[in-house]
């Protein structure tokens, strides 16, 4: 079994949790995920089966989707609802001056990465630094806010809903950590629903019982194509001769192909064969039309 399963991760899951039950269910050994949800989190979790495993680190599109609520006038250890209360504080903060400043959090951003995520410093994750009461030296990481509008604010509650496009490393607790503090006071995210990731929509995806029950009834529908992991790429297709050299590893020449008037040079491109069947990635190199991942 070899694509995608798009799933709609409950809470209490973690991402780990959700590839170990797929694996269980499909009986497939290879499986991966394509970017991690908080346990407390929800929402969409491309799943990799089999040969799309190699898709993994060269995904093109790794931007996510958010709704996020908020809650001013608290602040804990994980910069979320479920962590340790470490302050409390009067907050009467109103919605025209959280759109006010919002401007600053949209656009290319730096973000200190919170103690309580897997970040990497020292051979160590943060939050095992977290957990063992240490804070350790963070560096700021440059991500990308495409749009941050606010849904909903309740001046009486100091809670509110916010809709975030962002890229992929884009840490929400922060930004409403730092939305908080730009506005003079504490906040915490109440609640946060993954709704795009990779070009996938929620809509498309099923729970793990959804799928089990899919699964029981022998219905294999719910696996989407390698091929609908690079859509974002465009296509070429070859002539019978050329998708058999092509996918043994040879070259070939771009005057032979639709891409003899192609100007460029690194441009990958999904190569398919004369009935539509997808064959690999390739890319533009120099004359050539070279064998860029085979799946």
């Amino acid at each position: 079994m070899n694509g995608v399963i798009l799933i709609h991760k409950e809470k209490d899951f973690t991402s780990f949790d959700v590839v170990a039950v797929v694996r269980k269910l499909t009986g497939q050994k290879k499986v991966g995920h394509t970017g991690t949800l908080d346990p407390n989190a929800t929402g969409v979790l491309p799943v990799l089966l089999g040969t799309a495993t190699k898709a993994q680190d060269i995904i093109p599109c790794h931007d996510k989707r958010y709704r996020a609520d908020f809650r001013f006038g608290i602040a804990t250890d994980t910069l979320d609802i479920w962590g340790k209360v470490i302050e409390q504080q009067p907050s009467d903060i109103t919605e025209e001056q959280i759109e006010g400043a919002l401007g600053s959090l949209r656009g290319e951003i730096e973000q200190l990465p919170p103690m309580y995520s897997a970040v990497s410093v020292g051979g160590k994750r943060l939050y095992q630094y977290a957990r063992e009461g240490k804070e350790v030296e963070r560096r700021p990481r440059k991500v990308t806010v495409y749009s941050l509008e606010l849904i909903s604010f309740d001046e009486a509650a100091q809670s509110g809903t916010l809709d975030i496009y962002c890229s992929n490393g884009t840490y929400i607790r922060t930004l409403i950590d730092d939305l908080a503090h730009a506005l003079g006071t504490v906040g915490v995210m109440t609640d946060l629903v993954r709704y795009e990731a990779c070009g996938y929509p929620l809509d498309d995806c099923m729970t793990l019982d959804e799928l089990r029950q899919r699964i029981d009834s022998s219905d294999a529908s719910f696996l989407h194509s390698v091929e609908s992991i690079f859509m974002t790429y465009d296509e070429v297709v070859v002539s019978d001769k050329q998708a058999h050299r092509f996918v043994n590893g040879n070259p070939l020449d771009i005057v032979r192909t639709p891409l003899r008037d192609y100007a460029g040079d690194k441009k990958i491109f999904r190569v398919k064969d004369r009935q539509g069947a997808f064959l690999s990635l390739g890319i533009i190199d120099g004359d050539s039309l070279k064998l860029y991942k085979h799946f």
